[in-house]
Parts: structure tokens; C-alpha cells; sequence
């Protein structure tokens, strides 16, 4: 028997998933055959630059994939951030079938989507196992079909960061006093619960993060883990680098596709995108695992930083703020308030069990 290269192996391993996440996408409603002919020339924007290694780097190899496996029938152009209209406007884009497709993360549409924190990333949330568990398999896909659908659009996951990092800080956090007056490059519901400490949340996209924090403009600065934060170079500003990312636990990461633009796609091409999502979602995940696992080693002998963790009385501090802030959000309407009820249900259930399986695991075998 033929031996399987580990590219297949990860494709038949994660079709199932994206199968799941988007069996609601098109309701039903596929145009054509699975033996048609037809091409389609779809655009795909992305929120940060096409050049960002995994991230960047995994849409083009989706589009790269569904290219392949359509045999050239559905052709997908990738476009970093900028280079069609500022990255801010990516949902209205795609919403209006401006472009087709996008790529970027739920929690950026929640001015005009509350609720879509939920599909991102919450403080004190679920990690990149839970996330995956409750969109795939927990309900988690179907209450987001019903939060997109009148928007016109759908979405589906399609990699994930796994547990953040807290942030670059140029001074050491002591207390919760500490954050009063800290000037804080922090995205999503993470920047409401720091202003409730007495900081300032401040709106930076990723190419003026690090002048920023070198120049005073910023103190401190979250971004995501410790390989894409050397990339940034974001030691070369701050001195204390925090682990334990309350603010972005597991990082969800979407595919956002025009609801008219899916329903013309036949079955076949439908059957093709989300097999290519499931397996780049995959395949994200694992990479920024191994390769935040190897920058942290690097980090650890190179003595570039000085490694922190919170206090644990900052930490229960921030947790009070979140849950003041996840209400807030909660109560803005029927459907953020049914969303939260089952992203908090379904996160008591998966702890619970966590507690008694990787967690344990984890304590036996370290201590």
C-alpha cells in the first residue's frame, strides 16, 4: 500500500471538522452540479499582511489547496491588509460582495456585532481546544450562522493561536495599580477590562506597534505569542514579558464568505472550501504551536527578556473586570445574551473535564 505524505494525512484527519462547520452554509441551497465546469474568479482579503508567516502564509496555502483540488475551477487571489481598502472595512466589503471572501477574526466586527467576541476570543475564556470543541461540535457553528445571517454573510473557523501571551511591558506589574495610566496596545473586549483598571486602551494596526512602544507613545503592547513577537521585534522595546494571556485564550481565527457568492458555488466546489478550511485550520494551529514552543526555548537561553506571570491578585482583579464587561455584552441584545449563556455552559463543561484530564495529566507528570 501507498505510504500517505503528512499533508494528506492532515487533509483526511481535518475535512471531517470543516464538514461540521459549514453543513449550515447555503441552507441547502447549492446551484449547478458537482460536474459542472464552470470557473469562478473569487477575491480574499485579509486583515493583516499577506507576508505574516502562519498566518499570511496558511490563507494563500488554502487558496493554493481549493485551487488544486478544483482543478483550477474555483481560483481564489489573496490580498493583505491595504492593499484593496484599510483592513477595518473587511466585513463590509464581503458583506456587500465586494470581494468574495476575507479573513480575519470575529472580535474586530464588534462595534456593529457585539456578539461576535464570542467566535474570537473572550477574557478568561476557552483555549484553542475548547473553541474548537464548542464550534465544531458543541453548537457553537450554529449560533453563529444565526449571529452572521443577516448580514449576509457565513463564516467557518480556519486557524487558531492557541493561548496568547499577556503582553510586552516596559515597566514591571506589580498590583492592579500598576495599569492606572498605562497607555496599552490591546485589541477586542481585552481593552475594555484594562481601562477598568485605570489604562488606556490604545487602536494600533501591527506595522506601528513596535515605533510605539520605543517611542513612549504606547507602554506596554499584546500581540500574540513568542515567535510572531520576535518577528515584531518587540524586545528590542520592553523589557518584562508577561505569560498567561488572560485577554485571548484561544484565539479563533474566521473565513468569511458572501452568503450569495457560497450559494452559487455547486456542491462539488462547497464540498472543496470546506475540506481546505478544516485542513489549513489544522494546520495553523499545529505550527503556532511548534514554532511559539521553539521561540520560547530561544528566549529561555538567550536571556532577551525577563519572563513574568501575573501576580494572582492582578490576575483575580482582571477576572472581575472581564466578567463585568462579558455582561455588558451579554445584555446588548436576545441574541448576544443566548450566545454568552451557552459559550459559558459549554466552558464549565469542557473545564470541568480538563481539570480531570489534561490538567491532571499535566500535574502528575511535572511534579
Amino acid at each position: 500500500m501507498e505510504s500517505l505524505d503528512r499533508r494528506s494525512v492532515v487533509g483526511a484527519l481535518t475535512a471531517g471538522a470543516a464538514a461540521a462547520a459549514l453543513a449550515g452554509c447555503g441552507e441547502g441551497q447549492t446551484k449547478g452540479a458537482q460536474g459542472s465546469t464552470k470557473k469562478h474568479r473569487w477575491r480574499c482579503a485579509m486583515v493583516i499582511p499577506k507576508t505574516l508567516p502562519i498566518w499570511g502564509e496558511g490563507v494563500q496555502a488554502f487558496a493554493d489547496r481549493v485551487r488544486e483540488m478544483s482543478s483550477g475551477r474555483l481560483d481564489i487571489r489573496i490580498y493583505g491588509a491595504g492593499e484593496l481598502f484599510p483592513a477595518k472595512e473587511l466585513f463590509d466589503q464581503v458583506r456587500a460582495g465586494k470581494i468574495q471572501m476575507g479573513h480575519g477574526a470575529a472580535y474586530y466586527w464588534k462595534g456593529k456585532i457585539p456578539a461576535s467576541v464570542f467566535f474570537t476570543s473572550v477574557p478568561f475564556g476557552m483555549n484553542s481546544k475548547g473553541m474548537n470543541a464548542w464550534i465544531t461540535a458543541g453548537g457553537g457553528q450554529e449560533l453563529w450562522d444565526e449571529l452572521y445571517r443577516p448580514f449576509g454573510v457565513v463564516a467557518t473557523p480556519m486557524g487558531n493561536t492557541g493561548v496568547q501571551m499577556g503582553g510586552w511591558f516596559r515597566k514591571e506589574i506589580k498590583s492592579i495599580d500598576d495599569f492606572k495610566g498605562l497607555k496599552m496596545r490591546m485589541p477586542g473586549l481585552g481593552g475594555k477590562v484594562i481601562n477598568k483598571a485605570g489604562a488606556q486602551e490604545v487602536f494600533l494596526v501591527g506595522g506601528e506597534i513596535l515605533t510605539s512602544l520605543q517611542t513612549g507613545v504606547i507602554d506596554a503592547t499584546e500581540w500574540i505569542g513568542p515567535y510572531h513577537d520576535r518577528i515584531m521585534g518587540f524586545h528590542k522595546a520592553a523589557k518584562y514579558y508577561y505569560s498567561g494571556g488572560w485577554q485571548e485564550p484561544g484565539s479563533m481565527l474566521e473565513l468569511l464568505i458572501n452568503r450569495q457568492a457560497w450559494e452559487e458555488l455547486d456542491s462539488g466546489l462547497q464540498a472543496i472550501v470546506r475540506a481546505a478550511a478544516a485542513w489549513t485550520h489544522g494546520e495553523m494551529g499545529a505550527k503556532w504551536t511548534a514554532r511559539d514552543a521553539e521561540a520560547y526555548d530561544e528566549m529561555k537561553r538567550g536571556g532577551e527578556v525577563e519572563l513574568r506571570a501575573f501576580p494572582e491578585e492582578v490576575t483575580a482583579q482582571l477576572k472581575v473586570y472581564a466578567q463585568e464587561v462579558i455582561e455588558e455584552i451579554a445584555a446588548s441584545d436576545p441574541l448576544a445574551r443566548k450566545i454568552h449563556d451557552h459559550f459559558k455552559a459549554f466552558q464549565a463543561k469542557h473545564e470541568a473535564y480538563e481539570d480531570i484530564s489534561e490538567l491532571a495529566f499535566a500535574k502528575s507528570v511535572r511534579s
